[in-house]
């Protein structure tokens, strides 16, 4: 378990998108990234970089050493998780109470994020002498959302239906004059996050519980096999996203084009060969986790293709292509993972039942590069709380430190090359 407690500590100080990009950030720079602006002005052979977008996207990069025979091995993740934001006019003062107004972000399991102890974190942009800035923000002040007593509700143990505009709006305080910031604000990004604290536990400290798993734990797993890495004769890339939980559509997802731009640029830099050729040997590598078959509902799942907690690294596959994975990039991560020595698991959704998008699906817009979803086994995605295998993060990091250091060809497998 060597990645395992670097993980909750990371995730216990990344109470929002915009506080993990900048913990990432500061990692890369303690093991040798230097920052450059997204235009790559100055970039040279053989060195590593990272850039940011938006306050909440990061990519870090290792330059090739050489200009020939140039592969990208890009990973994607996201940084993202379901919760609920504060709306601009956010305080509400009524019946003795002051109350947040919230909407949702994301797909949450609303009941998980009742009844706890909930922060409120994110940015700010505030006006200093004429000059507007943007502050990172963690209030010192608790928020909880109560549930209705049993009493008032005695259906809440079989019928229990949340309303978000009703039921899901956090208290703050009795004072009815309250005030959040000392200085004036002038716009913000505020979000709720569970204050909980990640925990190993299980009798063989199997499993690991924290919020955000989804997609933390493959975030933190990507920046951290980059970090391992000295330049060698690839474009190795981690990429990690905002915005994916309400579907990428923004500066800093991955719907937009600031991937495929960068690499354009790095390549028009360095004077690499043709952008075209690079991506005909390339892979993404889209990393979210998947659902591990559940203890007390295994019947949710597909019968022959579900992961288990602690038994490695899952490769998800959809007919409709909602996963991007197919015998091409299948074979070429396998082979990364049997290099690596690191267990394989395969995930479908039940056909019955309706999947998610994923990065990659998105990324292959813009980038017509061979792509393989994977992710770690966990259970109650989308939950306040979620659960995963404790060994597990150590089979992705091993897998991604293979991954960036070894040359795949993906063209010559081809049948038409």
């Amino acid at each position: 378990m060597r990645h395992v407690e670097g993980l909750i500590k990371f995730i216990d100080h990344s109470y929002t998108p915009y506080h993990v990009t900048e913990n990432l950030k500061q990692m890369l720079l303690e093991n040798g990234f230097e920052y450059i602006s997204s235009d790559v002005e100055n970039i040279k052979l053989g060195k590593k970089y990272f850039t940011i977008y938006n306050d909440s996207a990061i990519v870090a990069f290792t330059t090739p050493t050489s200009k020939a025979n140039v592969e990208a091995h890009i990973v994607a993740s996201h940084n993202d998780s379901p919760t609920f934001k504060l709306k601009p006019n956010y305080l509400l003062v009524d019946n003795n109470y002051v109350r947040f107004n919230t909407e949702p972000y994301g797909g949450a399991i609303y009941a998980t994020f009742t009844d706890r102890i909930l922060g409120v974190a994110g940015r700010v942009i505030v006006n200093e002498e004429g000059t507007l800035k943007t502050k990172l923000v963690n209030l010192p002040d608790d928020v909880i959302i109560p549930n209705v007593a049993i009493h008032m509700n005695r259906e809440i143990n079989s019928n229990l239906s949340l309303n978000p505009q009703v039921d899901m709006l956090p208290v703050f305080s009795l004072k009815k004059d309250n005030k959040l910031f000392q200085k004036e604000i002038i716009s913000h990004d505020l979000y709720l996050y569970n204050k909980d604290k990640g925990h190993i536990w299980g009798q063989d400290k199997e499993f690991v519980s924290s919020p955000k798993l989804d997609d933390l734990e493959c975030a933190y797993a990507s920046i951290v096999a980059i970090m391992h890495q000295d330049a060698n004769e690839f474009l190795n890339m981690s990429v990690v996203f905002n915005h994916e939980e309400v579907g990428s559509r923004s500066t800093n997802g991955a719907a937009s084009n600031f991937l495929e731009s960068l690499i354009r640029n790095i390549t028009k830099k360095l004077e690499l060969e043709d952008f075209e050729k690079i991506i005909r040997n390339s892979l993404i590598v889209s990393a979210d986790n998947a659902h591990a078959i559940h203890p007390n509902h295994p019947e949710v799942s597909d019968k022959t293709n579900y992961p288990v907690l602690n038994k490695g690294v899952v490769i998800k596959h959809q007919a409709g292509l909602s996963y991007t994975t197919d015998a091409l990039s299948e074979a070429a991560f396998k082979y990364v993972l049997e290099k690596a020595g690191v267990p394989v698991q395969s995930y479908t959704n039940r056909s019955d039942k309706r999947g998610g998008g994923t990065l990659g699906s998105i990324l292959l817009a813009t980038l017509p590069i061979s792509s393989v979803d994977i992710g770690l086994a966990q259970l109650a995605m989308h939950s306040a709380f979620e659960t995963a295998g404790s060994k597990d993060i150590d089979y992705l990091v091993k897998a991604l430190d293979t991954l960036f250091n070894e040359r795949l060809n993906i063209s010559n497998i081809l049948i038409n090359k």
